[in-house]
């Protein structure tokens, strides 16, 4: 039998697909529980409920991915904030997770997370 003699594992070989956030991150004791259960609910509820999400990333998508790279209280409200502007009369339309947060976001003023966006910041 013949071989195309490519390397088909290791480093050089493909990731599988994910519908999340598949960058490295730190997997502190928060973000596991916080992105558990957002995988719980894309497991589970996402599939009854249906493809509603007026978004890209999808609001679970979304929030798995912020919770991931800002922690479970950042990213918690960010999520939150996302999915109220989800709703009739909100936003919609291409709105990823930030690659870094304004410094005048405080963790104490959890409402300030409710523009927060990359397309707000520029990054």
């Amino acid at each position: 039998m013949g071989s195309c003699g490519g390397k088909h594992t290791g480093k050089g070989a493909p990731k599988p697909y994910s519908r999340n956030f598949t960058d490295p991150w730190r997997k502190t004791p928060g973000r596991l529980f916080g992105t558990a259960l957002i995988r719980f609910y894309q497991i589970t509820l996402s599939s009854l409920i249906g493809n509603s999400c007026r978004h890209l990333p999808t609001c679970s998508e979304y929030a798995y991915e912020a919770i991931a790279r800002h922690g479970l209280w950042r990213g918690g409200w960010m999520g939150f904030f996302r999915v109220v502007r989800c709703g009739p009369f909100g936003t919609h339309g291409f709105d990823p997770v930030p690659r870094e947060l304004s410094p005048d976001l405080k963790w104490y003023m959890p409402w300030r997370y409710w523009r927060c966006s990359a397309s707000r910041t520029g990054k």
